[in-house]
């Protein structure tokens, strides 16, 4: 203990001796201990993002849409539902938390000298379960309003600061196309979708009113399927597709014409590819700590040769090899050691700016931070060896000649 003691000690002097030298090793495992943090807890960060915002659009949510998904957005043409397809779900699968049958379609929104370009989506009432939306201000839809197809709509909390600023919303009267709709809401404001979108730009109102004042037919063009706790949604996206395939006359040798989408699948694949990318970067970022073990390497061999002389009194004096091996290797313990608590302070400062500047959450990883330090001491410990085994093998007499 003694004799860790002592080259703890001499480790320490040597270090204070050439300062500069020293930080300019550090500053290597600095960087890879940094950025090693940083890159795995803005990855982690921006997973639990994805996990939020994919939540944020319905718990155990099944969209449902006509043609086949044919990649980058595109689909394959095919017939649109109409509302008798949603009730038919609703009345012969079970494990249902609610089902709302929509359609959208892009318009100007009109108030006083005030314009604005957003989506209008006609549903009911279901949509806001389905969909997970609150009514911040104002009230849902009434039975009658629904039913005779009323011009009435609640507003997305960015249209309402577009259109109206700081009016007052309820009562206001907005127009969309011929229609002119009175507003009697407004949604909870949920921000930016997982795709880059804003989930606040949309306003919707009855559907029997978007059909007959807005698109002028009968089309659903989305049917949105909730799915209760604890049930099956693998299981009620089959008997959906079997309910479906059976309403549009798909014969057993045909390909679906529609599709049903499972959100945690969606949630999943986003996950897993946000995993993998942060995996990635934090690899690449290791190189650097490399990089740093080959520095703290070059300057241990400088070391070495410059106190020749000095390890060759040792060694006439008494000082066992091991001793003189302990002291370098103990010097680069610490050099690397020290740099992994500088980087450490450094990442998670630095992740915490990060977060903010890039709206992600910041997730404390103490896994990643202790596994940075641990490596960045190993480093010290592989890259320190060589030369510290050099200078124990320094033959006295030769090391008391040297110039």
């Amino acid at each position: 203990m003694l004799m860790l003691w002592n080259a703890l000690v001499l480790a320490l002097r040597e270090i204070r001796r050439n300062v500069m030298r020293s930080f300019l090793t550090m500053l290597g495992i600095v960087i890879g201990v940094a950025a090693v943090i940083i890159m795995v807890t803005i990855g982690g960060g921006a997973t639990v993002q994805v996990t939020q915002q994919i939540a944020s659009l319905g718990s155990n949510l099944l969209m449902v849409t006509p043609g086949q998904r044919m990649g980058m957005g595109q689909r394959s043409a095919a017939a649109a539902f109409d509302a008798d397809d949603a009730k038919a779900i609703i009345r012969d699968i079970s494990s249902i938390a609610a089902v709302a049958p929509s359609s959208s379609q892009g318009v100007t929104a009109v108030f006083g000298n005030e314009n604005w370009s957003t989506s209008v989506s006609g549903s009911d009432n279901q949509y806001f379960k389905a969909g997970n939306w609150t009514i911040a201000v104002g009230r849902k839809f009434t039975d009658n309003e629904l039913r005779g197809g009323k011009a009435v709509c609640i507003l997305g909390e960015t249209v309402r600061q577009e259109l109206l600023g700081g009016q007052e919303p309820l009562g206001s009267k907005i127009r969309l196309k011929k229609l002119s709709c009175q507003v009697i809401g407004v949604l909870e404001a949920k921000g930016q979708s997982t795709m880059g979108s804003d989930q606040d730009d949309r306003i919707i109102i009855p559907l029997r009113t978007f059909q007959r004042r807005i698109a002028g037919n009968q089309n659903v063009s989305l049917i949105q399927v909730s799915v209760q706790n604890g049930a099956s949604t693998e299981k009620v996206e089959r008997e959906i597709t079997w309910l479906l395939r059976e309403r549009r006359h798909i014969s057993t040798s045909e390909d679906d014409d529609f599709s049903v989408m499972d959100m945690k699948e969606i949630a999943k694949m986003l996950t897993g590819t946000t995993k993998i990318l942060t995996m990635l970067l934090g690899a690449v970022a290791a190189v650097s700590l490399l990089v740093g073990g080959i520095g703290i390497m070059n300057i241990m061999l400088v070391s070495v040769t410059e106190r020749t002389r000095e390890i060759g009194i040792r060694l006439a004096i008494g000082a066992l090899e091991r001793e003189v091996l302990l002291q370098f290797l103990v010097e680069a313990v610490v050099i690397s050691s020290l740099s992994g608590i500088i980087g450490i302070v450094l990442a998670l400062v630095g992740s915490v700016v990060l977060a903010n500047l890039m709206h992600v959450p910041f997730v404390f990883n103490p896994g990643i931070v202790a596994t940075a330090f641990l490596f960045s001491a190993a480093v010290g410990v592989i890259f320190g060896y060589f030369p510290a085994r050099r200078a124990a093998q320094l033959d006295p007499i030769e090391a008391l000649r040297h110039e």
